[in-house]
């Protein structure tokens, strides 16, 4: 069992810049990718970003340059470090891990709202 709790979201201006936060507790150990995702209004839930144990990136087209993901170690909390803020970017959004078991079980957190707005 893993939970996650994220932070930082809140409004910006375009142009802006925000740092996203997401801790896991528990099994935390037993995770081997993270992510962020995000949901705009009346839109589907997107990747933005994910990192692996082994400290692999993949971005979203739409972020590469602008947004970055990190994490220490495993015991950290996982950031999404977001520059260059748009409209666009304005959504929901959710810390993602899936674990290494057979099953590549997934936990979600409850998400945090960025809004980018003048």
């Amino acid at each position: 069992q893993v939970r996650l709790v994220e932070s930082g979201g809140g409004l910006v201006q375009p142009g802006g810049s925000l740092r996203l936060s997401c801790v896991a507790s528990g099994s935390i150990f037993s995770i081997n990718v993270m992510g962020w995702y995000r949901q705009a209004p009346g839109k589907e839930r997107e990747l933005v970003a994910l990192i692996t144990s082994g400290g692999s990136t993949n971005y979203a087209d739409s972020v590469k340059g602008r947004f970055t993901i990190s994490r220490d170690n495993a015991k950290r909390p996982v950031y999404l470090q977001m520059n260059s803020l748009k409209p666009e970017d304005t959504a929901v959004y959710y810390c993602n891990a899936e674990l290494r078991d057979p099953g590549r079980t997934i936990y979600w957190g409850k998400g945090t709202l960025v809004t980018v707005s003048s």
